[in-house]
């Protein structure tokens, strides 16, 4: 009786252990589906990000030109700031843009 138990446990987590290796594969379709969803999302961050550095331009762009109409003497400094700002968020998109695609 106890050998016959033995065998049918056996069996079962041989079977059992079968089973999980076949329902595991090889994941390249996960692979796939993950790197498709992955850039997808690129095209309407890299738009994302042009949008907030045309908002990031034009508030800029206001704030240097009041500094430069009260005659502050550091407007250069806010307009180089400023310009920075604009050159640094539209090659971050693009490179990420083309670093990931």
């Amino acid at each position: 009786m106890e050998k016959q138990r033995k065998k049918v446990l056996l069996a079962t987590v041989v079977m059992l252990t079968g089973l999980s290796v076949i329902a595991q594969g090889n994941g390249t379709a996960g692979i796939n589906e993950a790197t498709q969803m992955v850039t997808s999302y690129f095209d309407p961050a890299t738009q994302l990000i042009y949008a907030i550095g045309a908002v990031v331009g034009l508030i800029g762009g206001v704030k240097v030109y009041n500094k430069f109409s009260s005659g502050d003497p550091d407007t250069s400094k806010t307009a180089a700031s400023w310009f920075g700002a604009c050159i640094f968020l539209i090659v971050a998109a693009t490179v990420l843009r083309s670093f990931f695609l």
